[in-house]
């Protein structure tokens, strides 16, 4: 079964353009990223994994580097679930 976040991630590598920081903000919560604001910034980290950390400003619409980032970010937690998984 597909969740929201992943839908969203797959709309994402589709097009890195024209996302907002609730947008990001569903993605990086639907695959269990805790925040703390800093700022104007709200800084993402994974509680599995302390390295995982990525910073978000707050503008509505966000530059294709923050998308860029959040996938990736997301990619690494997937491939580091599978080598516990499988």
């Amino acid at each position: 079964m597909t969740t929201t976040a992943e839908k969203l991630l797959a709309r994402m590598r589709q097009s890195k353009h024209g996302w907002t920081f609730d947008d990001l903000e569903a993605l990086y919560t639907g695959f269990s990223f805790t925040y703390r604001d800093k700022g104007k910034h709200r800084v993402y980290t994974h509680p599995a994994n302390a390295t995982m950390i990525a910073t978000v400003t707050r503008h509505r619409t966000l530059a294709v580097g923050y998308i860029q980032t959040a996938i990736k970010l997301i990619d690494k937690l997937l491939e580091s679930e599978e080598g516990v998984g499988g």
